[in-house]
């Protein structure tokens, strides 16, 4: 029993220390996330990254300003934004979609889909609001960690995924290797977990 708990401590502490002190975390990030491929496409979808105090929290304006660059280039001529809506007060679509509007995208180019709270439910949601439209290849936008994921759910539901994603895929400079490395373990989690059920 010994033996073993010291094989544990060890085996944790060698994993602490090559997440802390070691670029393994971020070599490892880069080689899983998603690459860019921005083409031009029917629509463009920022997926939510949820509210900070009823704000956009710095993932949410990372991803809404990325996806305001590509309308206004001209890649598509739609801009779809998804997020949770809060008991109160507005939603993170619609607090997005107002500083779209700010930014110059025409109020009749923005989509607006409120209430999910989940990448499953996003695809699903957008499909709906979608479909009718004729719009079946999007430019998908969302942290490169999580494009793995949500691109593959998209692509279940029927759309041809363009990644687009809002970040370097090594993260940002202020990243530690720690938080690289939750991200990343989270990310794996939910492959599994979504995969395990089906979504993609």
């Amino acid at each position: 029993m010994l033996l073993a708990c010291r094989i544990i401590g060890a085996v944790a502490l060698s994993a602490l220390a090559a997440a802390t002190l070691t670029p393994l975390p971020k070599w490892l990030a880069s080689h899983y996330a998603e690459r860019p491929r921005l083409e031009l496409a029917d629509a463009i979808v920022v997926l939510g990254s949820g509210l900070l105090n009823d704000s956009l929290g710095d993932p949410s304006l990372q991803r809404v300003i990325h996806g305001i660059r590509l309308q206004r280039r001209g890649l598509a001529p739609l801009l779809v934004v998804t997020g949770e809506t809060p008991p109160a007060g507005p939603s993170e679509p619609e607090i997005r979609a107002r500083l779209a509007r700010d930014l110059g995208v025409p109020p009749a180019a923005i989509i607006t889909v409120g209430g999910v709270h989940t990448t499953h439910e996003e695809a699903i949601a957008a499909d709906a609001a979608l479909r009718p439209r004729g719009v079946r290849s999007v430019l998908l936008v969302s942290s490169s960690l999580h494009l793995v994921r949500a691109r593959k759910v998209f692509e279940r539901e029927g759309f041809q995924v363009f990644p687009a994603p809002a970040d370097n895929s090594r993260g940002s400079a202020a990243d530690g290797r720690l938080a690289v490395t939750r991200a990343l373990a989270r990310e794996l989690a939910g492959y599994v977990y979504y995969r395990l059920m089906g979504y993609f």
